[in-house]
């Protein structure tokens, strides 16, 4: 099994124990263990749910700070097209571009415009009979780990395209060093600038076994005040964009699916659609369909929790950019479409665990889930939250995996305690 090096992590010092993320977590990664949150790190998806919802900051993710690209004699960025969304009466993506010059970078080369190759080769992806149907998106890394997790029976459904961000940082490097000759590949850092803490553990970890090519994960958060100092709008700027609808498209909820050309797609946003969706494809209870965009945070990328802006205000900015844009700026000829390139297909998908598992015996397994199963009738099932597990189904998990106590049930302890009271008179 693969050692998984997260992003999102707990500061317990500002953690005062309450029950709210212990309530959002999808996975059910979160107790509450001696009046503070614990991460199970084995379950956690990053997918920063824990952060969006904690009253008290004590979720946080753990990126890369722009000093880490000192060390890089050449510096590229690649901007989440999540980022033009960020800014007030942004008329021109270039301002945005030329403002990351400015703040250091050497070059950059946007995610969005690899996003529009990876959706030509999505629709050539999709002709080919061998796919299986639904065919799911492989975009969001969150989504991804959520599959492999809870979902293991879904993996052969994902598409093994590499996302844009990883095309991204390919091509970057590629352009480098045919500009730069006196450039070598250990000199050249590539640092993408994302939404959400689930790239930077896609990034840490790899994907089975693919290294990641980009170097750095800063948060948008991070970048955005540096930013808004650089940038003027109304001054002369180099003409750098080079993607368009298709490609800024994909930041929102349904860009990437509409980007396939095909009627027969769903788009489903945020966590807990998500997670309906698989259960409906699990469960075969879902339409015919060719294709299926999943992501993880509400509104697609724009609403990840690296991000400044509300995610429907973002939209809204990014549906008006998108107004005066060509549909593309990078088509696949017709030459290249006759079979999918190497460097654009993964291999394999990590092995995870899967969530549901409880030993690595069948029948100690089914023993286990009589216990499990028995227990929980004998409990209240109101799924208060005060025995640190996020219900009563998961509490009984905990107590047979002996990782909790029965009396860690404050209203069966209260009861039985009543209940021996009313008969001591």
């Amino acid at each position: 099994m693969n050692t998984y090096e997260h992003s999102v992590y707990l500061d317990v010092e500002k953690c005062n124990g309450c029950t709210t993320c212990l309530k959002h977590c999808p996975t059910e990664a979160i107790r509450i263990r001696d009046n503070h949150a614990v991460i199970n790190q084995e379950r956690c998806i990053d997918c920063g749910e824990c952060i969006r919802v904690c009253p008290n900051n004590a979720k946080k993710a753990n990126c890369s700070k722009f000093s880490v690209m000192d060390k890089f004699k050449w510096k590229i960025a690649l901007p989440a097209p999540t980022l033009y969304g960020q800014f007030e009466n942004l008329d021109d993506v270039d301002y945005v571009l030329d403002g990351l010059l400015k703040i250091g970078f050497d070059d950059v080369f946007e995610v969005s415009a690899a996003a529009e190759i990876v959706s030509a080769y999505t629709r050539l992806y999709l002709k080919n009979e061998l796919t299986k149907k639904p065919a799911i998106s492989s975009a969001c890394p969150a989504v991804l780990r959520l599959i492999g997790l809870r979902f293991p029976s879904l993996k052969e459904n994902i598409i093994h395209l590499l996302p844009p961000m990883e095309v991204a940082a390919k091509l970057a490097r590629e352009k480098a060093l045919s500009e730069h000759p006196e450039l070598r590949p250990g000199d050249i850092g590539v640092c993408f600038i994302s939404p959400c803490p689930a790239k930077a553990s896609y990034v840490k970890n790899g994907f089975a076994d693919y290294k990641s090519q980009v170097d750095a994960v800063i948060s948008v958060k991070d970048v955005y005040f540096q930013l808004i100092a650089k940038m003027k709008y109304g001054s002369e700027v180099k003409s750098l964009s080079n993607s368009g609808v298709i490609g800024i498209g994909w930041a929102s909820s349904g860009g990437e699916a509409t980007a396939i050309f095909n009627e027969k797609y769903l788009a489903a946003d945020g966590i807990d659609n998500v997670i309906k969706v698989l259960d409906q494809i699990e469960n075969g209870n879902i339409p015919q369909l060719e294709f299926i965009e999943l992501n993880a945070c509400t509104g697609g990328c724009v609403g990840g929790v690296l991000t400044i802006q509300n995610p429907f205000i973002a939209k809204a900015r990014l549906q008006t950019l998108r107004r005066y844009l060509p549909v593309s700026q990078n088509f696949v000829s017709s030459d290249d479409e006759l079979s999918l390139p190497d460097e654009i297909v993964f291999e394999n998908l990590p092995v995870y665990k899967p969530i549901s598992r409880l030993s690595d015996s069948m029948a100690e397994s089914m023993r286990m889930m009589s216990e499990i199963q028995k227990l929980r009738k004998e409990l209240p099932c109101i799924d208060c939250g005060s025995c640190g597990a996020p219900n009563c189904r998961a509490f009984a998990e905990d107590v047979i995996k002996k990782q909790a106590k029965i009396e860690d049930c404050l209203i069966k302890l209260h009861k039985s305690g009543k209940d021996g009271a009313e008969n001591d008179s």
